[in-house]
């Protein structure tokens, strides 16, 4: 095991970062919405460094970032009907899966032997660097241990990675604080594979009719996108939804004014906003706070607008983990 250098966000660090990469090696990169674990997904030894880092199952298939619609568009095939979705959110949290060209050349692994292809141009400035810099998509799922709560800071990524990656780029703290969301393009429109920084209703009133949903059970058996196991971003504790006031031993995470007593706050003015770029990195320290064998309780938050991806993962790091499912 070799020490993980911390890169600047800087035109030097963004180099050595490319360098690395086209070497073959993993570096973890700042983006919007979380941290990423890129790799060459051009590179079919690099991608599986990246599930063996993770310790990511075969079966998930991961997110190529690329630096423009452009350059997405010639590893996937985007249908004319997802233009509007593509001027109005890329750059930004949206990720298209869709059919993947024959010649794109990306590792088979990528896609875990799908046909199909999630894609996604990130907005933060150092991860367009990134992309541009090496000149190949990169491949970047969360820069966590696979399961574990998601990272929103490099020391997240050290926490959980160092040791087992090459590099993280350190450019402070994620703005969205969730994943992108994630868009199934098909022949029947669109479906909504998970829950993320746009949200549900910007979408539904950009393209004008509602969005499918895939059958939870299904998602689970065989994943058509990143996100969609039942168990994820979960912290070492257990996690009790739905928490009005704190139990013995419990360390509560509160959400709104209303919450006296909570030993963390999602938001303590309520903004949903707030609620979604602090979650990763509330329940991190909540998780730190609890210990070992400990429990952690949420309050209830607003199912609509963006807590509705707020609430998708909390129910995820709510779920049975491997080893204890009935």
């Amino acid at each position: 095991m070799t020490a993980t250098t911390i890169l600047r966000p800087d035109p030097e660090g963004i180099a050595a970062a490319a360098a690395l990469l086209r070497a073959g090696a993993l570096v973890a990169m700042p983006t919007e919405t979380v941290y990423g674990l890129a790799a060459d997904a051009t590179n079919p030894a690099a991608i599986a460094a990246l599930y063996a880092a993770k310790g990511r199952p075969s079966r998930n298939p991961l997110i190529v970032h690329a630096a423009d619609a452009a350059a997405a568009g010639r590893i996937g095939a985007i249908p004319a009907e997802a233009a509007p979705l593509v001027a109005r959110f890329w750059p930004g949290p949206l990720t298209l899966v869709v059919d993947l060209r024959p010649d794109a050349g990306i590792a088979a692994a990528v896609t875990a032997g799908l046909a199909r292809v999630a894609l996604r141009v990130p907005a933060h400035p150092v991860a367009q660097a990134l992309c541009r810099a090496l000149g190949r998509p990169i491949a970047a799922p969360s820069a966590n241990p696979s399961g574990r709560i998601s990272p929103t800071r490099a020391a997240h990524v050290l926490a959980g990675l160092g040791g087992r990656i090459a590099a993280v780029i350190d450019a402070g703290p994620c703005a969205v604080g969730v994943e992108s969301t994630i868009l199934g393009c098909g022949p029947d429109g669109f479906t909504l594979l998970r829950e993320g920084g746009v949200t549900a209703d910007a979408i539904e009133a950009l393209i004008g009719q509602p969005l499918r949903r895939p059958a939870p059970d299904r998602a689970e058996a065989r994943p058509e996108a990143p996100g969609q196991l039942a168990s994820h971003y979960a912290p070492r504790a257990a996690v009790r939804l739905g928490v009005r006031a704190p139990g013995p031993g419990m360390v509560w995470i509160g959400f709104g004014p209303g919450c006296v007593g909570a030993a963390l706050n999602l938001s303590p003015s309520g903004d949903m906003a707030e609620a979604a770029a602090r979650l990763y990195d509330v329940l991190h320290e909540a998780d730190a706070l609890a210990g070992p064998g400990g429990l952690i309780g949420v309050a209830p938050v607003p199912d609509m607008g963006l807590g509705r991806a707020v609430n998708d993962r909390l129910s995820r790091a709510a779920a049975p983990r491997d080893g204890d499912r009935p």
